[in-house]
């Protein structure tokens, strides 16, 4: 629901992931502060009137009002707008799988209670895997919110039942009881800091492999979800059936994963190669995930005292997102947070092995343990220490923030023009041109010949010509400016506009008037007067994710409010993965306008232009006064079964590629 505000970057799940895990860890408190201090009737009734209380913001439908308008903190308001929504019944689903599992104790069952833990879990890994698939394609957001609502209010009703009826059954009996086997005195505060470097290290490497293949292997969407699948599914394992974790096979195998997710962070990998580095690394997650849980399932202690070992493993949680979401956006400049979190669970495994050295090895081999381990390890930091330095080799500039990390490079090859150009990850965000003679040509995904380039010289000489921009980029498009003409463009990323000033001249050679908006181009769009534009372009594609708010059917009202008549909407929607033309077809009809695609390919000698597609958006009577833009291009024929989408509907799955 709110993924398209804040310009839908793997940020903002990082965002509500970090949101999450807090949340998790109130429930949690509050679970073991509910076990401890109150018995029967009045545990049940003070969760009943808990239950009662998180009725009152149903449904979880978001505000409009939270919509950002460009110039707060896109994190904090993320964290505000969570809390208001849906932390309260957030919250009572968090407390739930703990306070089932010490009711289940206390009345005496005889199933393990942290098998419970699995289930909880399991449930959780498949409401994910099947949101996309089964939810998102069938209900639209608004319907979604009042179907989860009317679930929970039932789910409420049945937890109170819960503990009514667990407070009127009689208890296990006590410890002091005849022939009862008293419960273990609760864990020392080491092993309490071992379960916290446990969950933490597992909810960074979590997050930093998220990051990762979100922003330096692939930008497809759904990939976030894969992550998060392979942690749930490691706890699912790990505390279900806790033989199957073995350390004769994790631990060579968690050997390996590091060592090959240390190399991977030397070099990205695409093409050909990027399913398989997506599923090795994916893999190598799961392992290193497993030994974290498998290691804290070992350790799980007495039952007695498993809503505190719930709250220190929640704990972790949070503190492995606080790092990853929080802290290391305002920290560093790279992504550093991946090998961070590969030398800090390689650091845990060695101390576990020094911890349980007894285990590991016979007494004549124990003395060569720590040598061999430090050995060891200090060359895997010196490697990973190499390969945090060779990330920001060799660039001009290299920052983040919220949006994620940008960098400047210039290349300069043998035989061919040297040039600067803007990346975004693995995504080419523009280039310039480095030889003056080429300097203000517009190339990358904006030359002449394109679809964009057509649409610009169909608009003729006309004076005062007005082009609106959705997405600076390096600025290249003002390349096309004249005198007289105004460019309006909108950026969300403020790093975006200071890199376009300061490392680029596109802005600064144009002839034309450059007007610059920071915040989301629609929602500025929004509020804002007619603009009365000969040309709007929506280049605002975030790699290849899409910011969904920016192609719906409420969106492209919006752009052409702000439209001249015979205006054209120019939309970049080259893409790897999503094919974009029944969303540009079906958004035209709606208006009764044509949809026109201009695929280009550039020739083999074209060193400056790349391979684009452009769906231009345009009156139909533009075939009498502008008829090279319908030769050129090719309308987008309906497809059979397509629906409209909507600020309150939208099918990714039905589009991929």
């Amino acid at each position: 629901m709110i993924l398209p505000w804040f310009g839908g970057s793997a940020s903002v799940w990082n965002t509500c992931m970090l949101f999450f895990q807090a949340v998790l860890l109130g429930g949690y408190l509050y679970a073991h502060w509910l076990h401890e201090s109150m018995r029967g009737r009045a545990q049940a009734l003070v969760h009943s009137g808990v239950l009662l209380v998180s009725l009152a913001v149903l449904p979880i439908l978001p505000a409009p009002g939270w919509k950002p308008s460009g110039t707060e903190d896109p994190l904090l308001r993320i964290l505000a707008l969570l809390a208001v929504t849906v932390g309260l019944p957030y919250f009572v689903l968090s407390s739930t799988s703990p306070l089932l599992q010490s009711w289940y104790v206390r009345r005496g069952g005889s199933v393990a209670p942290y098998r419970l833990f699995a289930l909880s879990n399991l449930g959780s890994m498949l409401a994910l895997l099947s949101y996309p698939l089964l939810v998102e394609p069938s209900l639209a957001t608004r319907r979604q919110g009042y179907v989860w609502s009317a679930a929970y209010t039932c789910f409420t009703m049945l937890c109170g039942w819960t503990a009514w009826s667990a407070a009127r059954r009689a208890p296990a009996p006590a410890a002091s009881d005849a022939g009862a086997e008293p419960a273990p005195p609760p864990p020392g505060w080491s092993t309490r800091a071992l379960w916290l470097a446990l969950a933490g290290c597992a909810s960074v490497l979590l997050l930093a492999v998220t990051t990762f293949l979100t922003q330096d292997v692939a930008a497809i969407p759904f990939l976030w979800v894969l992550p998060l699948a392979v942690y749930l599914l490691s706890f699912i394992v790990a505390f279900d059936a806790p033989r199957r974790y073995r350390r004769s096979v994790f631990w060579p195998l968690a050997a390996v994963s590091l060592a090959g997710m240390a190399y991977r962070t030397s070099a990205a990998v695409g093409g050909r190669w990027m399913a398989l580095n997506i599923v090795l690394m994916a893999a190598a997650l799961f392992v290193c995930c497993m030994v974290c849980h498998g290691e804290l399932a070992r350790r799980k202690p007495h039952p007695r005292h498993l809503t505190a070992f719930y709250v220190i493993v929640s704990l972790g949680g949070v503190c492995g997102g606080l790092f990853v979401g929080l802290l290391a956006p305002k920290l560093f400049n790279a992504y550093y947070e991946f090998p961070l979190g590969l030398a800090l669970c390689a650091t845990l495994l060695a101390a576990i092995v020094i911890r349980d050295r007894a285990e590991w090895f016979r007494a004549s081999r124990r003395r060569w343990l720590r040598p061999v381990l430090a050995a060891a390890l200090a060359g895997y930091l010196l490697f990973l220490g190499s390969t945090v330095r060779d990330q920001t080799r060799g660039y001009r500039v290299v920052v983040r923030n919220f949006y994620g990390e940008l960098r400047v490079e210039d290349v300069r090859e043998p035989d061919e023009l040297p040039y600067r150009k803007l990346l975004h990850g693995v995504i080419n965000h523009g280039q310039q041109m480095l030889d003056e003679k080429y300097r203000r040509e517009p190339v990358s995904y904006f030359c002449r010949d394109t679809g964009i380039g057509r649409a610009m010289a169909s608009l003729g000489r006309r004076a005062d010509m007005r082009v609106g921009i959705l997405g600076l980029g390096c600025g290249t498009l003002a390349s096309y400016g004249q005198p007289g003409d105004t460019f309006r463009i909108y950026e969300i990323n403020p790093l975006v506009l200071t890199l376009a000033e300061r490392e680029f001249t596109y802005l600064r050679d144009t002839p034309a008037r450059i007007e610059l908006v920071p915040g989301d181009g629609r929602l500025s769009l929004e509020r804002e007067p007619g603009q009365n534009f000969d040309l709007l372009v929506m280049d605002a594609f975030s790699g290849d994710s899409v910011p969904v708010h920016l192609i719906t059917r409420e969106a492209f009202a919006t752009y052409f409010r702000h439209l001249r008549p015979g205006g054209i909407l120019a939309v970049n929607i080259s893409n790897k993965y999503l094919d974009l033309r029944p969303v540009m077809e079906q958004g035209a009809r709606w208006f009764h306008r044509e949809a026109l695609v201009f695929d280009y390919q550039p020739g083999e000698d074209d060193p400056v232009c790349f391979s684009a597609s452009w769906a231009l958006i345009v009156d139909p009577g533009l075939a009498a006064t502008a008829p090279q833009l319908f030769t050129a291009g090719r309308r987008i024929l309906p497809k059979k079964v397509f629906r409209a989408w909507t600020d309150d509907f939208s099918n990714l799955y039905a589009i991929l590629k």
